[in-house]
C-alpha cells in the first residue's frame, strides 16, 4: 500500500508529465502541501527528488520551479531517446523469445484500441493512450537483457512524452500506422526495418511539434501563476 508521501509523488510528477503544472512554474509551497495533502518536509523532499529526475528546478531560497521546456531541449531529448531504444531495441530483437513476443503484441492491442478512441475524439483516452505507448515500446525493448538500459529508456521518455502532452500533440493515423510497422517488423526480427521506422517515428514527432509553434505558448509561462486548482486533479 502506497505511503500518503508516496501517492503525492505519483500525481505531482503526473501534473508535471501531463503539464498541470506548467512549465516554469513557481510552486508555491502553501498551497502544494493542501493540494496534494502532505506536510511541508515531506513536500520538500518530493520537490526535491523530482529535482533530481530533470523535472523541477531548484532556486535556492527561492524554492522550487517547474522544468521549463524549449525546441532545443526537445530535440536533445529525442535524439537520446532514440540512440537508448535503437540499441535496446536491436538486443530485444536478438534475444527475445514466443514470451516476448506476446508481450509486444498484447501491448499493441491496447495501444491500437486507444488510438482508435483518440481519433475518434475520445479526449477522456489521453491518459491510457501515453500509459499504453509506454507500454508498447518498453515491451518491444523488455528482452535487452539490461534494468539499467529499461529504467534509463524509461527516464528519458517520460521528459520526451511530457512535450507531446504539454503541447496537446498526436499524429494521429501517421502515428497508429508507424506502431503497426513496429509491430510486423519485432515479429519478423528485422531490425533495420525497425529501427528506420523508429527514428522516423520520433524525428517527424519532433518536426511536427514545433512546425505547429506548439512549444511557444509554454515556454513563457507566468513563473508566479498559481495553478493550485488544476494541480489538484488527480
Amino acid at each position: 500500500m502506497q505511503t500518503a508521501g508516496e501517492k503525492a509523488y505519483q500525481r505531482i510528477r503526473s501534473d508535471i508529465l501531463f503539464g498541470r503544472l506548467a512549465p516554469g512554474q513557481r510552486l508555491k509551497l502553501d498551497g502544494l502541501k493542501d493540494a496534494y495533502g502532505v506536510g511541508l518536509s515531506t513536500l520538500r523532499e518530493l520537490l526535491s527528488r523530482l529535482t533530481s529526475e530533470g523535472l523541477i528546478v531548484a532556486e535556492g531560497a527561492r524554492g522550487f520551479d517547474v522544468a521549463p521546456v524549449s525546441p532545443a531541449n526537445f530535440k536533445e531529448i529525442a535524439n537520446l531517446r532514440q540512440l537508448l531504444e535503437c540499441h535496446a531495441m536491436e538486443q530485444s530483437f536478438a534475444c527475445g523469445d514466443m514470451e516476448w513476443e506476446g508481450r509486444v503484441v498484447s501491448a499493441h492491442h491496447k495501444l491500437g484500441a486507444m488510438e482508435t478512441r483518440v481519433l475518434q475524439g475520445d479526449k477522456t483516452a489521453t491518459a491510457l493512450w501515453k500509459r499504453y505507448d509506454w507500454e508498447f515500446h518498453q515491451a518491444l525493448l523488455s528482452a535487452c537483457g539490461s534494468k539499467v538500459l529499461l529504467d534509463t529508456h524509461s527516464v528519458v521518455y517520460d521528459k520526451y512524452q511530457r512535450y507531446l502532452m504539454i503541447a496537446v500533440i498526436f499524429r494521429g493515423e501517421l502515428s497508429a500506422h508507424e506502431h503497426r510497422l513496429l509491430l510486423d517488423a519485432a515479429l519478423k526480427r528485422d531490425i533495420a526495418s525497425a529501427k528506420a521506422v523508429l527514428i522516423k517515428h520520433i524525428q517527424d514527432c519532433v518536426t511536427y511539434t514545433l512546425s505547429k509553434g506548439a512549444l511557444g505558448a509554454v515556454t513563457g509561462a507566468d513563473k508566479a501563476a498559481p495553478r493550485h486548482r488544476i494541480a489538484a486533479q488527480a
